[in-house]
């Protein structure tokens, strides 16, 4: 049987760009890459889009919000090996001039698309899907920019 192989990008959040808020669900990490279509997707290999949102919330807070990230489950309808090379899975996108971080990212394998069963994936891995499981993928949300209207930060004073 002749496999078949696909790069996708999932994309993410773009961090604060003040006075805005950042922009989400885009991809900023690479050149040269689109949001592949669903029906393109589903067209081409094995599987099936059963979730594809920005991921509310996963933006960090500020006066220009961090863009949202987005949520993407995968129903895998064969066998497949798949890779994952992803970012931001431990340490939080930070935020700047007193912005709060975004969420870290996430990646899941849901075994028959039963949530019961999830485990949490590594960032970086390679692993055996079967027919039926589901790869969950949540993309990192930006860090914010600027503390929001009415609140103020204190600077911790260095100690001698």
């Amino acid at each position: 049987m002749v496999g078949a192989c696909t790069n996708s990008v999932n994309e993410g959040h773009r961090w604060e760009r003040p006075p805005k808020p950042g922009q989400s669900g885009i991809q900023t990490g690479m050149t040269n890459t689109r949001n592949t279509p669903v029906e393109a997707l589903e067209r081409a290999f094995s599987m099936r889009v059963l979730r594809y949102r920005l991921r509310q919330g996963s933006g960090g807070a500020g006066s220009a919000p961090g863009g949202e990230g987005i949520e993407r489950d995968l129903l895998m309808l064969e066998d497949v090996t798949v890779s994952l090379i992803t970012e931001r899975r431990v340490s939080q996108p930070w935020g700047l001039a007193g912005g709060e971080p975004g969420a870290v990212g996430e990646n899941w394998l849901l075994p028959l698309g039963d949530e019961s069963l999830a485990e949490r994936l590594a960032d970086k891995c390679t692993i055996r899907l079967r027919a039926g499981d589901v790869l969950r993928m949540l993309t990192p949300g930006g860090g914010g920019w600027g503390t929001r209207s009415g609140e103020r930060r204190t600077q911790a004073t260095p100690t001698t």
